[in-house]
């Protein structure tokens, strides 16, 4: 029996579809970064070797009980810049100097993982970064004492994504990098490894160019 078509002349509904392709920096973690970090560290498992577990990007704006339209904004860039629409983050209590009442919007955080995490920091890495102004690499001492790193980016457009024209203000973000190190040299590695341009060192580079 011939399969059906659907009307507009593609395949069934019902026939399967090829998976999505597997991102390149994923690839590239369990083909090179993951044993080359278990001989430098002595890790007899692979699930000894360290690994990136998500993405948090964080837009606070002190403003935006004031300017609704502000924080608008935010979240239309951080959806575009991540891929995933965000969430509105709320005070969690009142500042009486700062007019501020418990529950009131005050920025935007999106949480990425699996292939949006991987696909986030190859574009991060390779396309963003590049265009940050006076850029002279990443401060290695922004790890938290657990292998997680947090890196402040002062402007949004250095993300091609955000349109400069439709943009309510410049303003900054926080971007953290949750691993299951544990330890920062084990963290500081697995960044540098996947092609994070840390201070004072070469970033790691595939084929002639960075990921």
């Amino acid at each position: 029996m011939a399969k059906k078509r659907s009307d507009a002349g593609g395949p069934a509904a019902n026939e399967e579809q090829p998976p999505a392709p597997s991102p390149r920096l994923l690839e590239y973690y369990t083909g090179t970064v993951r044993p080359k970090l278990m001989k430098e560290f002595n890790f007899s498992n692979v699930h000894e070797a360290p690994r990136l577990s998500k993405i948090v990007l964080n837009v606070g704006l002190g403003e935006a009980p004031k300017n609704p339209k502000l924080l608008d904004s935010a979240v239309e860039e951080l959806a575009a810049i991540s891929g995933q629409h965000p969430v509105v983050t709320r005070a969690k209590k009142a500042i009486s100097n700062f007019s501020l009442r418990a529950g009131m919007p005050i920025g935007a955080a999106v949480t990425l993982r699996g292939a949006r995490m991987w696909e986030f920091l190859d574009r991060f890495i390779s396309i963003a970064v590049p265009r940050i102004r006076d850029f002279r690499g990443f401060p290695t001492k922004s790890f938290d004492g657990r292998g997680n790193y947090t890196v402040g980016i002062k402007e949004q457009m250095v993300f091609p994504e955000v349109d400069y024209d439709k943009a309510e203000k410049i303003h900054g973000l926080d971007i953290t990098f949750v691993t299951t190190a544990e330890r920062d040299d084990v963290g500081h590695a697995l960044l540098r490894e996947l092609g994070m341009p840390f201070r004072g060192q070469t970033p790691v580079r595939i084929g002639g160019g960075a990921i």
